[in-house]
């Protein structure tokens, strides 16, 4: 009897089982591929346009460019895994770029160590931010909109209309030299990635933020700190945000009042074609680096073929949302039962068959 009983739960979880972790990671895994093989199909295609493109000068171009936007992307990322939205990264980039020349490269560029409180102040603006979405209950999206106007009209009052200094160098060294043959922006987004990737999926913290955007209620019942939990993502978007304004202005040797201003929807549009849902509760950070290098691979190769400014705009938003439509939900739900079902019945049954013996 109890073997009779054991055989038929056995089949029933066979044909009903939970197979929801089986289809999360099939579902990131597929996600991350998918945005990679667009990307070198794209690098591949256009050397038919010009044989300079596709060349391994241009993907060390794309990876350097691309790394702006992973840095971004990171910190959106973690913001939208919560539900949220952060609408203040172009006004927060600028912040860093600012201060970084003006207190670091106009009076001691050798003074790196100040570049640790240009973060600080950015990670400021970002707890600002997380003070009122959190605690006062604003909405994230009129939240991080009003911090990024009061920056950005801050910084004009700072600067009058004119940003001056040089460049620290500490940026410069970041950006324009190379180890071993290759670019140091290369080898820090590695590093930056390894250790996004392990914070956002492996460590405690990554898994509270999946629990909050899954369903909060849940979560402050499992005992999360909701609060905390809730606020670490803009303090962290903040100050990834200055440290792009750093690298931006490690790279171009300068700061301006509009430098952060093309990064807002790019990363956005990054975090959702690597494969996270706007709605919070599911993301991967690799995708997101592979929807970053997609737009970034797509904008030099638009701007190496001297599309206008309209036609550039028009094939990135095709593209995203294209992207948008190949990643939805049901085609890896189809994918799924379409991988179990072309699965030999004897594997399934194996089980069954020692048990009974």
């Amino acid at each position: 009897m109890t073997t009779a009983s054991e055989h038929q739960m056995e089949q029933a979880f066979n044909q009903t089982g939970d197979h929801r972790r089986s289809e999360r990671i099939s579902r990131e895994t597929i996600s991350a591929i998918a945005v990679a093989i667009l990307c070198v199909a794209m690098l591949l295609g256009a050397r038919f346009i010009s044989p300079s493109l596709g060349s391994w000068s241009q993907v060390e171009t794309v990876l350097v460019l691309g790394s702006f936007l992973i840095v971004l992307s990171f910190g959106q990322g973690l913001v939208i895994l919560t539900g949220g939205l952060d609408l203040s990264l172009p006004a927060v980039i600028t912040l860093g770029g600012i201060l970084a020349t003006n207190w670091v490269g106009a009076t001691d560029p050798g003074a790196w160590y100040l570049l640790g409180a240009v973060l600080l102040v950015c990670a400021g603006v970002g707890l600002v931010s997380a003070i009122g979405i959190v605690w006062l209950h604003i909405p994230p999206f009129i939240m991080t909109l009003a911090m990024s106007i009061i920056v950005s009209s801050a910084l004009l009052g700072y600067t009058r209309g004119t940003p001056r200094g040089a460049a620290p160098d500490l940026a410069l060294a970041l950006m324009k030299s190379k180890v071993l043959g290759m670019p140091m922006p290369i080898l820090f987004v590695i590093g930056f990635v390894i250790l996004g990737a392990l914070f956002q999926s492996r460590s405690v913290p990554g898994r509270y933020l999946y629990a909050i955007g899954t369903n909060i209620h849940a979560a402050r019942i499992a005992g999360v700190p909701v609060l905390l939990v809730q606020a670490m993502p803009y303090v962290i978007s903040a100050v990834c945000a200055g440290l792009v304004g750093i690298m931006l202005v490690g790279y171009s040797n300068g700061a301006t009042l509009r430098m952060g201003d093309d990064y807002l929807l790019p990363s956005i549009a990054a975090v959702v074609i690597g494969g996270s849902s706007i709605l919070g509760g599911r993301g991967n950070f690799l995708g997101t680096v592979g929807g970053a290098l997609l737009l970034t691979t797509l904008g030099t190769i638009i701007t190496a073929i001297g599309l206008q400014i309209g036609w550039r705009t028009i094939i990135e938003g095709a593209v995203v949302l294209i992207a948008l439509l190949l990643l939805r939900e049901e085609l890896f739900q189809k994918l799924g039962q379409y991988w179990r079902s072309s699965q030999p019945a004897s594997e399934s049954g194996s089980i069954t068959r020692r048990k009974g013996t």
